[in-house]
């Protein structure tokens, strides 16, 4: 039997698997709150797991690992290190006040507190963010089969995405916490075992470190210009800051069963993440000395996979792939869908039933499959398709929700002269600059323009409290997510 026939047997167990968790998750999802947060009952183990597995995806496995063949360290900042640092702030400043809020996304903080007007920008730049993000994977989807299989990379990505969708539209939040917990067991297996192989077949650690550069292990530029500077102030930004308004980890902290659960899942999902991510960090860096010579640094994993590993522990090692990516796909789909149906269609159909929401949401999540399909299938590259999709969340929400959370004084007039500022500088630097990050510079103009224009307005544009699901006033003590 070749080793493309048991890769495809085994495949076609996992899918089965998948598939299965989504058919009994159904069972539990027949309202809005079942299937968007689960009910607000997850445990912490499970919140743990889908935070991490919703982190770890293509990025990680394919893209990370080919920024630090090309780039050693410094090439990995933005990935895993920004992103480990999202998770941190989000449990010390954000967990405790969304869980407390009961909401569905974070736009309806952003409505409550700064209006329709805002709740639409944020809506449209989640959405294209959570999609472009989905995008990243599956073109990661594609790379990989095509490199195992030699299935064409179009096929591969049609074909990941639509396992995907369906059971992520028949099983919602649950199926996709209970198939995340699943993967991530068979992804620290698979990662763990392609490790140990390799520096055995290589001879350990020793040989592969006296070969490497000298600068592969910096993380501060090498270039000391003040445009290399902002470039690597982007790295960090750009998960770090970006991703503090990520509707797919929000949508977690919405679904823990509490606050402190809510907070130390992410705590121990930051540890758990940038522990996991350094192993692919690592083959990056041993194949750069290993298998110098790659046409694409994307396809180090399965490279090293092919080179290392029997048919049947390439054929596991392909599972670990397949659920990093799907891990990450399944919570970006819902994110994007959950928006739509709880903030984009009460534009359309003014205090829709929540049947009628329901339906929404689990209609959006083909349709925004789709859309991501399309984006994939003209991608460059996983780690920018990944890197691009965060821009305008960076450019023209971070401030604003930021802001709207610890700030009583922030309001409306604020929040909008804040986003039209960061939307143009992006714009504008985009189109002009071909070395100064445009997202970066659009946070800057959109916080600043916040902090002048927000004092100027408060006599005519009081701030909006916040209020729970049910109406009711939200307790705004005690806010700082301490561990305990």
């Amino acid at each position: 039997m070749s080793t493309q026939t048991v890769i495809l047997i085994g495949v076609g167990v996992y899918i089965v698997i998948m598939l299965a968790v989504g058919v009994y998750s159904s069972r539990k999802t027949h309202s809005v709150a079942e299937f968007a947060v689960a009910g607000r009952s997850m445990s912490m183990p499970l919140c743990t797991a889908t935070i991490v597995a919703t982190w770890f995806g293509g990025g990680v496995m394919i893209g990370v690992a080919g920024a630090a063949y090309d780039n050693g360290m410094l090439g990995v900042i933005a990935d895993p290190f920004g992103a480990g640092l999202a998770l941190v702030l989000i449990g010390l400043f954000f967990v405790r006040l969304i869980r407390r809020l009961r909401l569905f996304s974070f736009i309806e903080l952003i409505e409550q507190r700064f209006g329709l007007g805002a709740g639409i920008v944020s809506s449209v730049a989640s959405i294209v963010s959570s999609l472009g993000w989905v995008a990243g994977m599956l073109v990661a989807f594609g790379i990989i089969f095509e490199t195992l299989t030699g299935v064409p990379l179009a096929v591969g990505i049609i074909g990941g995405s639509f396992v995907v969708i369906l059971y992520t539209s028949i099983g919602g939040m649950f199926a996709v916490a209970l198939t995340d917990f699943v993967q991530m067991s068979i992804i620290a297996i698979g990662l763990v075992m392609l490790l140990v192989v390799v520096l055995v077949d290589t001879g350990g650690w020793g040989p592969i470190a006296a070969q490497i550069p000298e600068h592969t292990f910096r993380m501060t530029p090498l270039d000391q210009s003040l445009d290399s500077w902002l470039v690597y102030l982007r790295a960090w930004v750009i998960f770090g800051f970006a991703d503090i308004a990520s509707q797919s980890l929000l949508q977690r902290a919405m679904s823990a069963k509490s606050e402190r659960v809510a907070q130390n899942s992410f705590y121990a999902a930051a540890i758990s993440y940038i522990g996991f991510a350094m192993i692919p960090v690592t083959l990056g860096i041993i194949a750069s000395v290993t298998m110098p010579e790659l046409a694409n640094s994307e396809s180090v994993i399965p490279a090293l996979a092919l080179e290392h590993l029997h048919p049947v522990a390439i054929a596991i090692f392909v599972g670990a792939l397949l659920a990093a990516i799907m891990s990450s796909c399944d919570s970006a789909i819902l994110a994007a869908a959950t928006v739509f149906g709880t903030n984009i269609l009460p534009l359309v159909k003014r205090e829709p039933s929540e049947r009628l929401q329901l339906l929404a949401i689990r209609l959006a999540i083909p349709v925004g499959g789709l859309f991501a399909v399309y984006v994939a299938l003209n991608a460059r590259a996983v780690f920018d398709t990944v890197l691009d999709a965060n821009m305008v969340m960076l450019a023209a929400v971070i401030a604003p929700f930021i802001l709207g959370m610890w700030w009583k004084k922030a309001n409306r007039a604020g929040a909008i002269a804040g986003m039209l500022a960061g939307v143009a500088t992006w714009l504008v630097v985009s189109a002009l600059s071909e070395t100064l990050p445009p997202d970066l510079l659009g946070f800057a103009a959109c916080l600043t323009t916040m902090l002048v224009v927000t004092p100027l307005t408060q006599t005519f544009d009081p701030p909006r409290g916040l209020v729970d699901h049910d109406g009711n006033a939200v307790e705004l003590d005690n806010r700082l997510g301490v561990l305990r």
